[in-house]
């Protein structure tokens, strides 16, 4: 008689083909998951790139809108006529208000874009322009934006050698620290000057020959960017600047 002892007999059921599927069904699902962020993560590198693509193109839009209001500006006799709106560049494609086509053929409106510019608001009054806030703290030496180069980028050069939908304006404005109480005039007598009692009072102005320019460029998609420059005169054929980028 034998002392081994017999166990009993397991019989596994294995259903290997819906093993199978249900693997198949695991690996497809971590897959496709992949996938999808691989998609995703291309599409948003697309869009930065895209993105920084157009705002490169409008910063040196802006900056080429500088360079061509300047060569303008420099052969004025006086920036009088520039500050009060009656003498502009020769780089502009109509009055200095109302809607254009604008970037990319949707609409631009110049006069809101003005306003937006002088007080931060879509219509100004003469007292918007001239009210202390903590970003134009001179009162009646703010500076009065006037548009002075204004027009589709493409248009900047007489050939038409740019491929641009970029809407370029410049606006030029009285250096806030002028002391005449007049936005619209390059360096005035200061507030209370009379020359016939003290002469030496109207060389008090330290703003006279210098001028505020800020230059904007409009994408088709809603891209912006902005330039301010201080331009100076000087004894020579050329005016000094100073370049502040937004």
């Amino acid at each position: 008689m034998s002392d081994s002892v017999t166990w009993p007999r397991c019989r596994c059921i294995r259903d290997e083909p819906g093993v199978a599927l249900i693997v198949v069904l695991m690996a497809m699902s971590v897959m496709s998951a992949l996938g999808l962020a691989l998609m995703l993560t291309t599409m948003a590198e697309r869009k930065i790139a895209g993105s920084f693509e157009r705002g490169t193109e409008a910063f040196y839009g802006a900056d080429a809108g500088i360079e061509r209001a300047m060569v303008d500006l420099l052969r004025l006799p006086s920036w009088d006529g520039a500050l009060t709106g009656t003498v502009t560049s020769t780089f502009i494609d109509g009055g200095p208000d109302g809607v254009r086509a604008g970037p990319g053929q949707l609409p631009f409106d110049l006069s809101e874009a003005t306003s937006l510019v002088r007080c931060g608001k879509p219509a100004c009054s003469d007292a918007d322009l001239v009210a202390i806030t903590e970003e134009r703290p001179w009162g009646s030496n703010n500076p009065a934006w006037q548009p002075f180069a204004y027009g589709p980028l493409d248009q900047l050069l007489p050939d038409q050698r740019i491929n641009s939908h970029i809407y370029v304006v410049v606006w030029v404005a009285d250096d806030p620290s002028e002391n005449d109480g007049d936005p619209r005039r390059d360096g005035g007598l200061p507030v209370g000057c009379d020359p016939a009692r003290d002469p030496g009072c109207q060389d008090r102005n330290l703003g006279r020959g210098v001028l505020l320019m800020k230059a904007k460029a409009f994408g088709p998609d809603g891209t912006q960017r902005a330039i301010e420059v201080t331009v100076k005169r000087t004894d020579l054929p050329r005016i000094v600047s100073w370049r502040e980028a937004d």
